[in-house]
């Protein structure tokens, strides 16, 4: 008797634990089919920002923050996951609304969409993949660095931080950027990225005119 009551409590505390996870927390991000990375190269002095371009300055990081001319650039890394206590609300889903890429081609990124606009896609250098910027994240804003998305807490502990070349293979739209933050600005960080976009779109038509 005293047996099954033991059981059946056990087996009510296990389902109450499970219902208080969020549903989108425990799914699979049904785009992450990889189950590991191939380590980036040694970036290359190449790298180094062109002097014959103007100076933008440096991040808190020390990390420079390039002109949009120059493609090839070193930049600092971070890594994250979905399953991350400050990214669970969201589940898989990248601030675009599309599921986060972990592929054998594609893999998502995260960055401040002043520097790296939605739609920009890179590769590191010494990997075979493209990554696409699809997600930001607060602290990233006001930085150059990249947040790497990886679907586990391994895979994200093994990246850990990582300085690394990577070269630019197509700008994404600030347009895109603007307005997707446009309904967002209630948030700090978000707020922050319209406003440096919508400066830069204010300098570049000056520029034209």
């Amino acid at each position: 008797m005293f047996k099954a009551f033991t059981t059946t409590l056990t087996t009510a505390i296990i389902a109450l634990a499970a219902a208080l996870v969020p549903a989108h927390a425990a799914k699979a991000n049904p785009h992450a089919t990889s189950r590991d990375f191939i380590p980036p190269a040694a970036p290359s002095p190449d790298a180094a920002p062109d002097k014959d371009l103007p100076n933008l300055g440096r991040d808190k990081h020390g990390l420079p923050f390039y002109h949009p001319k120059q493609m090839n650039r070193v930049v600092r890394t971070t890594a994250y996951t979905h399953s991350e206590s400050d990214h669970i609300a969201y589940g898989p889903k990248s601030a675009s609304g599309t599921y986060l890429k972990y592929t054998e081609e594609v893999r998502s990124a995260a960055a401040d969409w002043s520097v790296y606009p939605l739609g920009t896609r890179f590769r590191i250098k010494g990997e075979p993949y493209t990554y696409i910027v699809d997600d930001y994240g607060s602290a990233l804003v006001g930085t150059a660095t990249i947040d790497i998305y990886h679907p586990t807490k391994a895979l994200m502990r093994k990246w850990a931080t990582r300085i690394v070349e990577i070269e630019v293979i197509e700008w994404g739209s600030p347009t895109r950027s603007m307005q997707q933050l446009a309904g967002r600005r209630g948030y700090k960080h978000c707020r922050r990225m319209y406003a440096a976009l919508e400066r830069q779109m204010q300098a570049a038509q000056q520029n034209r005119g």
